[in-house]
């Protein structure tokens, strides 16, 4: 009988720490804090190289699963990992018409990355940094155009020049349809360009990827309200449009009930980011439109419109920037990567705190906010626990202008104007989920006018399915 006891035990195989993503470059927060530049810079050919050579090839992948416009991650890295960055483009563009933007302001943490296999022991592989750095490639060095098919002699408008609307146009245009884009602004983008920060997302990318859609084909008309100009009836019975895809989004600001919230230097964060984006305030007076900021700068709310506006007041010059949330920072709404940066920037952070008053003096300024301290119960709706006010612990702060940065509805031109069109006690639109059309027939909606104010991508998610639904009708299926 052997004595295994004398055996010595079996080494256990060591695991391999877990990798973390490539670095991204970025500016130093000093120094950026001064400028409204890009804070992230981008990665280079090596950098790309490397990250993109940690992808698994899974052979089924979950990350495409996790992308809403239904990019094919899997491909597209291995042909950035072999260098050929060019068809890597081509590769995200069969589905996804504005891979620079998503590439910057996508939450891929919660989207493709969430299920990145690799990422279940690591880091996931930077699928966001990865697209924004084939795209920018793509851009820079002349990049083809994909194959359109013949025009099929059918008429779409797309109402609102937005990420849900550029979406679905670029799908519609490459499938042969005529498209026309009604824009109420004077420069195309939407929430691209007079919401998000220059800082964020330039807006010369936003241009670039709406000079590609023109280049497919689609026609952009600015200036032009529908619900004014023309409804959405007339677009069909008169001037002969075949579908109708509504991408107007969530414009018209919320505010709180509370007193004072109609103090001269109490904004929305709407039109504070829209007169320093779309209107170029920060280049005040080069640019014919002054923003005013204060000393002592009091963001309301905690997603990612309250960071861009707290960000923004910073580099207008504002001595002190305090973000305001009535929960905890486990529920904030923001991007982790944007919480971080407004940190970086020196963007205080008061939690578990509500305003229940905004003071103000004669002239109707800003002077003060009376705030109230929460703590969390019982989750609620939306599954993040309840705030819930503490007795006799109201307190005042010293502030002398107030955005507020708690979400935005639709505006209602388009509703009030389209009879047989069905929304909801919110004013969104009602769509069937699946194909994305409305009650009227021929008439299809997406993004934030349907399901409130949500992120980029999601609208173009919205604006893909739109365009399929469109495609279909209109083939009889």
């Amino acid at each position: 009988m052997s004595d295994r006891s004398n055996k010595a035990p079996a080494k256990k195989r060591e695991r391999k720490p877990p990798t973390k993503k490539v670095p991204m470059p970025e500016q130093d927060p000093l120094e950026r804090r001064k400028n409204f530049d890009e804070v992230a810079l981008g990665y280079d050919a090596e950098q790309a190289v490397a990250e993109a050579e940690k992808c698994l090839q899974c052979r089924n992948p979950k990350c495409i699963d996790g992308c809403p416009v239904e990019v094919n991650i899997k491909e597209f890295i291995e042909l950035v990992r072999v260098r050929r960055f060019m068809e890597a483009a081509l590769k995200i563009k069969e589905t996804n018409s504005l891979p620079a933007i998503c590439g910057r302001v996508c939450p891929q943490e919660t989207q493709c990355e969430q299920s990145c296999i690799y990422g279940i022991r690591n880091e996931p592989i930077a699928i966001g940094r990865l697209e924004r750095f084939v795209a920018d490639y793509a851009r820079a060095h002349d990049e083809p155009m994909p194959e359109i098919l013949d025009r099929i002699g059918r008429k779409i408008a797309v109402i609102g020049s937005g990420p849900a609307g550029l979406t679905c146009a670029g799908d519609l245009a490459r499938l042969g349809y005529d498209v026309t884009i009604f824009e109420a602004f004077h420069k195309p983008g939407g929430v691209l360009v007079y919401g998000i920060p220059e800082f964020r997302l330039p807006k010369d990318i936003v241009m670039a990827e709406v000079e590609y859609l023109e280049r497919l084909g689609v026609e952009i008309k600015y200036d032009y309200v529908i619900g004014k100009i023309r409804t959405v009836l007339e677009l069909i019975d008169e001037d002969g449009y075949d579908a109708v895809f509504l991408g107007t989004g969530a414009g018209a600001p919320n505010f709180m009930r509370i007193s004072g919230m109609n103090l001269v230097t109490v904004f929305s964060a709407n039109e504070f980011l829209t007169r320093v984006n779309l209107m170029k305030a920060y280049e005040f007076p080069e640019y014919d439109t002054p923003v005013r900021i204060g000393n002592s700068v009091a963001v309301i709310g905690g997603g990612n419109v309250a960071m861009d506006a707290a960000r923004t007041s910073v580099r207008l010059g504002a001595d002190e920037v305090t973000i305001i949330y009535r929960r905890s920072m486990e529920e904030l709404p923001a991007r982790l990567e944007e919480v971080h940066h407004a940190e970086e920037e020196g963007v205080h952070f008061r939690l578990l705190t509500s305003p229940t008053e905004v003071l103000g003096n004669e002239s109707g300024e800003v002077i003060g906010m009376q705030c109230i301290e929460m703590e969390l119960g019982e989750p609620d709706e939306s599954g993040r626990r309840r705030p819930i006010p503490i007795p006799d612990s109201e307190s005042t702060i010293n502030v002398d202008t107030v955005i507020v940065a708690i979400g935005n509805s639709p505006n209602p031109i388009i509703p009030q104007t389209t009879p047989g069109l069905d929304v909801t006690y919110w004013g969104t639109i009602i769509v069937n989920e699946e194909t994305g059309m409305t009650s009227l027939p021929g008439v299809f909606a997406g993004g934030d006018i349907v399901t409130g104010a949500a992120t980029v991508i999601s609208a173009m998610g919205a604006g893909k399915r739109a365009a399929r639904g469109i495609h279909k009708l209109l083939n009889g299926e």
